[in-house]
C-alpha cells in the first residue's frame, strides 16, 4: 500500500495526517509516522488492541505525534468533524466479518468534510467482499488484490 502512495515521490507522505480505523496493532499508523507523517489518530474499540498498539509504539520509541483513541469510529469522525479536523488519509480494516462497517464508514466519511482536497481513504478488505464503487462523493479508482485481502483507494470526486 505506502509503495502504491509513494510511487513516484516517496516524500508525498511527509507533513500528512492519517486515520488507522479499526487500527488493530497499528500497523499502517507506526508506517505513516516512519514515513514523515505529522500526526496519527489510532482508533480502536478493543482494550486489548489498544494496548497492543500502546506497546508497539513504546517499543519503537514513538512518544508523540499521535492519538490513541479507545472508541467506535463512528463516534470518533464524529468528534474529529466536530472539532474541524482534516485528514489527507485515511485507512480503514474492520473485522471482515463486519462487512456493514466499510459502508458505513465510507458514507460518514464522504458527508464529513473531513478528507483534504486531495484526501484518499484506503480499506483492505477480502478479495472475495466487493465494496461499492462510491459513497456519496467518495469514488473509487484503484483496486489491488494482495493474496486473500484486496485494497480499495477512493477520493472525492467532484463533477466539472
Amino acid at each position: 500500500m505506502f509503495n502504491v502512495l509513494t510511487a513516484g515521490n516517496p516524500d508525498v507522505l511527509a507533513g500528512s495526517i492519517w486515520a488507522d480505523l479499526y487500527a488493530g496493532t497499528g500497523a499502517v499508523g507506526i508506517e505513516a509516522l516512519s514515513r514523515k507523517a505529522t500526526h496519527v489518530y489510532f482508533v480502536e474499540s478493543s482494550r486489548a488492541a489498544v494496548n497492543l498498539i500502546r506497546q508497539n509504539l513504546e517499543s519503537l520509541q514513538i512518544a508523540t505525534g499521535f492519538d490513541l483513541l479507545q472508541r467506535e469510529v463512528q463516534h470518533t469522525l464524529r468528534d474529529l468533524q466536530k472539532k474541524n479536523a482534516r485528514l489527507d488519509y485515511v485507512f480503514l480494516d474492520p473485522p471482515y466479518r463486519l462487512a456493514a462497517e466499510y459502508e458505513k464508514t465510507l458514507d460518514l466519511l464522504s458527508q464529513s468534510g473531513l478528507l483534504t482536497d486531495n484526501g484518499t481513504v484506503i480499506a483492505e478488505h477480502s478479495k472475495k467482499f466487493e465494496l461499492v464503487e462510491a459513497a456519496g462523493d467518495l469514488k473509487r479508482y484503484r483496486k489491488l488484490i494482495q493474496g486473500d485481502a484486496a485494497l480499495s483507494f477512493y477520493a472525492i470526486k467532484t463533477e466539472n
